[in-house]
């Protein structure tokens, strides 16, 4: 008689169900010691533990103007007005209105869409209404949102607010933003839900991020460095999270700590990299290079902030002091160097155009042409040459010899340029270029994109149709 073995005998069911039970019983143990060994860490650095990086700042003031320690160690020494000036100046320190403005005409209401591999969140109201924004929220509630990303019914925040970073500002600078958040107009604006995909949407699993990525704790100055080197660190470390841009991201979407400042790809353009090295960092940048780029978006020669970076000049670094600034570059000075393969400085790339445009005279064209296409529609105000208009005035059409953009290893922020246009508002000049999304198709911004960095610019930098099309949709 032929054995059947097309069933599953019942010493084997038993075994492969120990086996299931087994396997279930070890991944919830798995999960209860992550959330034990969580607990504990909470337990040691929660709110109700008190460190020495939760003292009050001695080497790094966070307040606008300079004043003697004592007067600067808690808010209660500061008058009302003086409490909401300064908390006004932190607010635009860590450009809180970029990301908590949709529309213009409800600042700080929230409701803007940011992209993430897990979907997409959506801003929320942080304006003083009652009842869709941050009205009924205690400066405790605020104080564990800005220090732990935990909001005030006790939901898990995403880190698309940068808690992160926030966490190592101190208690004095967060209550000072808040009272300026106090003053704002109230906007009743309910922002659209997040869409993020399953099991994303479940923020409890933030516990398990934050294991990974987030280490609560104020600022700690550094007694080895100066004063203005702990200033720059604070702001650059804490309220202007930097870093969120500038770092690559690892799998779970944190900061990749061992690439600090490497540069990274943010919604289609290339944070570049802002480590001392001389090649692909800003290491050949002098300190007046660095100082004119943040304050006004632009260093002659160097670059010319577009994109969201655009956005940071026109809503934050241009309001931060001189003194503000300078501390910033000392401490982007000590960054470690990271090289990123390039062969030389993205902005010692290019030579002028010598004739082109008498070559196209005569000529016939049957195909997409990169060369007729910039003469047509960028040479008006970048010169047919590459050179630029206006020399190194506030308001000149910048130059696309030693040009960041151009000289890049990659092309993107060229092509996102090209596409999107540029709009920076700064107190030395209202720069703005035409988008051409609308006017040119796919192949024509790619073949003009091309031609800029093959003449202008790095020749190795190129971009297909594709990637052309994939760009233009990027926010």
């Amino acid at each position: 008689m032929t054995k059947n073995t097309s069933r599953v005998q019942p010493a084997d069911a038993l075994v492969q169900r120990a086996r299931r039970q087994h396997f279930r019983v070890a991944t919830l143990a798995a999960v209860f010691s992550l959330f034990a060994l969580y607990v504990a860490w909470h337990e040691a650095h929660g709110p109700t533990a008190r460190h020495n990086d939760e003292l009050p700042i001695t080497q790094a003031h966070a307040d606008n103007a300079a004043q003697p320690d004592n007067a600067a160690a808690t808010p209660a020494a500061a008058t009302s007005s003086d409490l909401v000036k300064r908390g006004e100046y932190l607010a635009r320190a860590g450009d809180c209105v970029a990301c908590h403005t949709a529309d213009k005409a409800r600042p700080f209401a929230g409701g803007l869409p940011i992209n993430t591999p897990f979907g997409t969140i959506v801003t929320p109201n942080i304006t003083p209404d009652p009842d869709t924004g941050i009205g009924q929220w205690s400066d405790a509630d605020f104080l564990r949102a800005m220090h732990e990303g935990v909001g005030k019914s006790g939901e898990r925040l995403y880190p698309a607010f940068p808690y992160a970073e926030y966490t190592k500002v101190t208690d004095q600078d967060v209550l000072a933003i808040r009272a300026y958040l106090n003053t704002l107009t109230p906007i009743h604006y309910a922002p659209p839900s997040n869409s993020l995909k399953f099991p994303f949407n479940l923020r409890w699993l933030m516990v398990f991020w934050n294991l990974f990525n987030f280490d609560e704790g104020r600022f700690v100055p550094d007694p080895k460095q100066s004063a203005e080197w702990n200033r720059g660190a604070y702001l650059v470390q804490g309220l202007a999270h930097c870093e969120e841009c500038h770092t690559p991201r690892n799998f779970t979407q944190g900061l990749k700590t061992s690439s600090r400042f490497s540069g990274a790809v943010q919604a289609g353009w290339h944070a570049y990299n802002i480590t001392s090295d001389k090649t692909s960092g800003v290491g050949n940048w002098s300190d007046d290079d660095l100082v004119a780029y943040l304050s006004t978006g632009a260093a002659p020669g160097r670059a010319n902030a577009a994109g969201p970076m655009a956005e940071v000049v026109t809503d934050s670094t241009q309001y931060l002091t001189h003194e503000d600034v300078r501390s910033i570059v000392t401490y982007l000075r000590s960054v470690p160097p990271i090289n990123g393969g390039e062969s030389r400085p993205r902005d010692q790339w290019g030579n002028p155009a010598v004739d082109d445009v008498t070559a196209l005279r005569g000529t016939k064209i049957n195909a997409v042409n990169g060369a007729q296409l910039f003469i047509a529609n960028c040479a008006t105000c970048h010169n047919w040459t590459g050179q630029g208009v206006g020399a190194s005035a506030p308001g000149a059409y910048p130059s696309l010899i030693h040009n960041s953009a151009v000289g890049a290893s990659d092309a993107n922020n060229l092509a996102m340029v090209i596409l999107h246009g540029v709009s920076r508002t700064t107190k030395q000049a209202d720069v703005l270029m035409p988008a051409f999304g609308t006017q040119l198709t796919d192949d024509q911004v790619a073949a003009i994109t091309n031609y800029v960095t093959k003449q202008f610019g790095n020749p190795q930098s190129t971009v297909t149709v594709d990637q052309v099309a994939k760009l233009r949709t990027q926010q």
